[in-house]
């Protein structure tokens, strides 16, 4: 059989390659038959070479290639008249990073054929990725309250790798117990720093009195004020870079990149970067020095500077 799979949710993409993998037999020997290939540089003659090839001490083999359909549209033709003929010994599988237009031919002989096989991917959003963390936590044996996962699913995103990864840590912690929100605010860093991304929007709006009530609620909670406050030269410090580089005119994916930020992250603070002026933040990180100066000679503690510094770039 071939395989396609597309569109841009690769995690889940990964996953169907993997169930596929394990009904394909002994991994070991599903090893020694297997060969992967960028669809970029791959050629036509190369592929049939490999898919030709009978398996070693195997009744299977299975070729993987990334991204050809959409990067080879010169040889589709000849490869659709290929697979018309292709023979039952090799799985060939097509993850294709973008959504496969309905009138490709190889889609459509995929779609018609009982040797073809096509699954769309798309990254869930909104409810549907509530959705996906309910189900997620589910198939793992695991209980999840609604709240708790819209409280993953609007502070995580749609990068799937990562949810699943937040997932597996509350399942370790909880076990068979209801996961709850104050389990994934407890270990969930994306959702803990939340609060601190609404401390910044409240005093890039000037809206003072919201600043220092959620400075206080960390506080309250039992943040620690000195860790507390590097979160927040951090987070200005990423609002600088990030403001330049936008200014620049580069966008997310690309700031995302140059700062080896997550892109959860990068997109929170690109928002965020829209209520500033470069000189508006230049001004408050040095704010910022000045506040670190005071506490380091002693001059100030901790929890005064940091109302003091609230008042000073909020109010």
């Amino acid at each position: 059989m071939f395989y396609i799979l597309h569109g841009d949710d690769v995690h889940s993409q990964r996953e169907t390659l993997a169930s596929l993998q394990r009904q394909l037999g002994d991994p070991d020997m599903l090893a020694l038959n297997t060969t992967r290939y960028d669809g970029r540089k791959v050629s036509l003659s190369e592929l049939q070479h490999v898919c030709d090839s009978m398996p070693f001490l195997s009744k299977r083999r299975l070729v993987i290639v990334d991204d050809l359909i959409k990067n080879k549209p010169a040889f589709l033709d000849e490869l659709v008249e290929y697979l018309v003929h292709f023979p039952k010994s090799t799985g060939l599988v097509f993850l294709e990073s973008d959504i496969i237009p309905a009138n490709n031919r190889i889609l459509q002989l995929a779609q018609s054929s009982e040797l073809g096989y096509v699954k769309l991917h798309m990254l869930p959003e909104g409810n549907q990725l509530e959705r996906w963390v309910r189900q997620r936590v589910k198939g793992e044996g695991g209980q999840i309250s609604p709240r708790a996962a819209h409280l993953l699913a609007a502070n995580v995103g749609s990068n799937l790798a990562l949810m699943a990864n937040e997932i597996e840590k509350l399942l370790l912690y909880k076990g068979a117990a209801v996961i709850e929100p104050e389990d994934v605010e407890k270990l969930c860093p994306y959702v803990a720093e939340a609060s601190l991304f609404d401390m910044v929007d409240a005093v890039g709006n000037r809206h003072g009195k919201t600043a220092a009530r959620l400075l206080h609620n960390k506080l309250a909670e039992g943040a620690d004020p000195s860790r507390l406050f590097s979160m927040i030269v951090r987070q200005f410090r990423l609002l600088i870079q990030v403001k330049e580089l936008a200014v620049a005119g580069c966008k997310p994916p690309e700031i995302a990149q140059k700062l080896h930020l997550h892109t959860f992250v990068t997109g929170k603070v690109y928002q965020q970067s829209t209520n500033f002026s470069q000189t508006q933040l230049e001004q408050i990180y040095a704010h910022l020095l000045e506040v670190d100066i005071g506490v380091k000679t002693g001059r100030r503690d901790i929890l005064t500077a940091l109302d003091l510094f609230i008042a000073g770039v909020a109010l």
